[in-house]
């Protein structure tokens, strides 16, 4: 298959063969959304049915996975969870999709989205896509990393804000709380918007807006200026140069961060360090960055400030 580059002016197009695209694994990745689907389904219910008790999530629970494996064992029970699953799900297919048919505007060979579900207190890990072909040059390059992060942001933002709006004000409330969900600066934005002067102790956070802090928390990862995430290929893109030494800075600093406030930035510092900080070279790497997307990748920057906030979860003594 021969990749052209709308870009390029035909004169000028790459003659670069590539292989004919593989087979997408369509099923495959029913199975995972499916199974995804099922786990934030039965972690949602406990934020729904503590949300509706007006109570913290998991609060009065020793083991704050027990009601998720209750749901799992009691099938029916999984629709109490429908208002937080549905709610990230739809961030993160969003933010998948953004990637997915960029990549396919530009000709790239990629899967479909793999969800993948996990034994947390959200219920997932996240989605992700596999690239399966080279990419031709930074634009395209800048076009798949940014997508998926700005598409997902602009579904979370007013998903957030109605969250937000919806949540209770009960004097206390976060003081038996398991577990308290940190706020990213957006976030703090909408609760003071929606209730000015309120403590975020005495707020009880309605489950979409906690579906909404889920997105901005994987927003945030994914824009990391780091090895082959979104944010490395958005700095790859504007500087190929610098991503050498940009990229394994941020992780040092994530390690940092870890060992400061949450110590699960350690593991993800760690993660990021077995996959490596190098990003792949592109066939293109000479044409520069045009101004418009160098002007959209100072947003990306603002994008992650945002929702990036270095204690996400904590234990309360």
């Amino acid at each position: 298959m021969e990749i052209v580059d709308p870009g390029y002016p035909l004169f000028l197009q790459p003659r670069i063969i590539y292989p004919t695209p593989q087979k997408r694994p369509f099923v495959l990745s029913l199975i995972l959304f499916v199974l995804t689907m099922i786990s934030t389904l039965a972690v949602g219910r406990e934020f729904c049915v503590s949300y509706a008790q007006n109570r913290a999530p998991f609060s009065g629970i020793d083991n704050p996975y027990v009601p998720t494996f209750h749901a799992l064992m009691h099938p029916r029970l999984l629709l109490g969870g429908i208002p937080f699953a549905f709610t990230l799900i739809g961030i993160l297919l969003a933010h998948e999709l953004g990637h997915y048919f960029t990549c396919r505007y530009y000709r790239i060979d990629a899967s479909y989205p793999y969800f993948l579900p996990a034994p947390t207190i959200i219920g997932t890990f996240g989605a992700f896509i596999r690239i399966r072909s080279p990419i031709v040059n930074r634009k395209a390059l800048f076009d798949v990393g940014f997508s998926g992060p700005l598409v997902g942001f602009i579904l979370a933002v007013p998903v957030l804000a109605y969250g937000v709006y919806t949540s209770k004000i009960i004097p206390g409330v976060q003081s038996s709380a398991a577990v308290v969900f940190g706020s990213p600066p957006l976030m703090k934005f909408f609760l003071e918007l929606f209730h000015p002067g309120v403590r975020e102790r005495n707020i009880l956070l309605s489950p979409i807006a906690l579906a909404a802090w889920v997105g901005l928390l994987v927003t945030a990862i994914n824009l990391l200026p780091v090895g082959q995430l979104d944010g490395g290929h958005i700095v790859y893109s504007v500087t190929s140069k610098y991503h050498r030494l940009i990229s394994p800075l941020f992780g040092i600093g994530l390690l940092v961060v870890g060992i400061a406030y949450w110590h699960d930035w350690v593991v993800f510092a760690v993660l990021l360090l077995i996959l490596g900080f190098r990003h792949p070279p592109l066939i293109d790497v000479w044409t520069p960055l045009d101004g418009k997307r160098r002007a959209w990748a100072a947003f990306a920057l603002v994008i992650f400030i945002l929702c990036f906030t270095p204690m996400p979860l904590s234990i309360p003594h």
